[in-house]
């Protein structure tokens, strides 16, 4: 299928990581903008996620016909903006468009081999950007579906010529039963792992039973399933903080909390006692940080052991033990905690992710990696910079930097 190509923008900056075997266990592609009118089923063309501009010339997202309330004003262009000093700048300027400002390695396969070559990483687990915006606002969860089935069909087809792409298909929880076939349809089609938003729009818990189809089919494929976050309906968050007005000046509030669904639902998964009922689940929670982790487990741990709480939660175990066992999280190469919590819970529940290119986290990741690397105990390296990220995954040991 055709897809727009933008114009190549030349290899950034990029520094060298000084040990081998890495795997970047959360990077990000940036999809064509007539991806889903190209790949998605033909009976929702009319309705699929476009590109399109605005009475300024700025650009915005259509979805299901309707203008975005969340993606507006320019703000599509700044998606890979990572170490972009003038973010406003960017988005406010309509020849600085979503297309001409995605960086190189973002949107060509060979081009993402480069960069990865370029910082000495074997291989990194990719996820979807554009994916990650719109269904805060689309209801529908038929169309849903098709925008996730377009999408993946686009992923696995992007990463199909080297095992160091890996794909991660994008599940929409709106219809669980129909999310579980798309999961394995995806998986058939060369999807490695799946990921869900931190909601749905009927506010269903994650663990709750009506999703049982979903995990029981990412355990039978032996997939990860993810938790990623993503824009979220407004009502998600609450009106603590008053108006918009009061919320918008709160930016580094904003930053800490933003991926608070994503705890939220990681949680949710024992008091369901999910793991009980699939003991082979592989769950991974992402870009939430991984400091927040001994205090979760300590808590939820004490709760369970030690109150009446507990004895109203559905679990054989502590929830730690279901952690050891079970669960995998991600953490940015910036924090400094991880190596004390991997000794306490396992060095083998850790994996490191980038984020490129999304301008929210730091363009200097592969030296904050190479910082957190040595700071652990020699025999866990080579585990946490990238083993557990291959086991996980089931990457291939041939798959190195250098290869195709």
């Amino acid at each position: 299928m055709t897809t727009m190509i933008p114009a190549t923008k030349a290899l950034h900056e990029t520094h060298r990581l000084g040990v081998s075997g890495a795997v970047d266990a959360d990077g990000h592609i940036l999809e064509p903008p007539d991806l889903w009118e190209s790949y998605i089923d033909p009976e929702f063309r009319d309705r699929a996620l476009r590109i399109v501009l605005d009475e300024n010339g700025l650009e915005e997202l259509e979805i299901d016909g309707h203008r975005s309330k969340l993606t507006r004003k320019g703000s599509l262009s700044v998606l890979g903006a990572m170490g972009d000093p003038d973010l406003a700048g960017m988005q406010f300027d309509p020849d600085r468009t979503y297309l001409n400002e995605a960086p190189y390695g973002t949107m060509h396969p060979g081009e993402r081999l480069d960069v990865l070559d370029a910082e000495n990483i074997d291989a990194a687990i990719l996820y979807t950007t554009v994916g990650l915006l719109w269904e805060a606002e689309l209801e529908d969860p038929e169309l849903s579906q098709a925008y996730t089935k377009a999408y993946n069909r686009w992923i696995c087809e992007f990463c199909a010529d080297s095992p160091r792409l890996v794909p991660t298909a994008h599940l929409s929880l709106g219809d669980p039963q129909a999310a579980a076939k798309e999961l394995e349809r995806a998986v058939g089609e060369g999807a490695k792992g799946a990921f869900v938003a931190p909601f749905t729009h009927q506010g269903t818990p994650l663990g709750h039973p009506d999703n049982d189809a979903v995990f029981a089919a990412a355990q039978d494929l032996a997939v990860p399933f993810a938790i990623h976050p993503t824009f979220e309906p407004q009502w998600t968050k609450g009106t603590r903080m008053g108006a918009w007005e009061n919320v918008k000046q709160l930016r580094l509030l904003s930053s800490v909390q933003a991926s608070d669904g994503v705890r939220h639902q990681f949680t949710t998964l024992f008091d369901y006692g999910v793991f009980d009922k699939f003991p082979d689940l592989k769950v991974l929670v992402l870009e939430s940080g991984g400091g927040w982790i001994g205090y979760w487990l300590d808590r939820i741990d004490a709760v369970y052991a030690h109150t009446f709480i507990g004895t109203r939660v559905p679990l054989e175990n502590k929830p730690s033990d279901y952690f050891r066992e079970q669960v995998w999280i991600s953490c940015d190469p910036d924090e400094r905690t991880i190596p004390a919590l991997a000794e306490r819970y396992g060095a083998d529940r850790f994996l490191w992710a980038s984020d490129f290119p999304h301008p929210d986290h730091t363009v200097d990741y592969v030296n904050d990696l190479q910082e957190l690397i040595d700071s652990f105990p020699a025999d866990e390296r080579e585990a946490f910079v990238g083993g557990n990220a291959r086991t996980l995954f089931d990457i291939p040991a041939t798959a190195t930097v250098g290869t195709s």
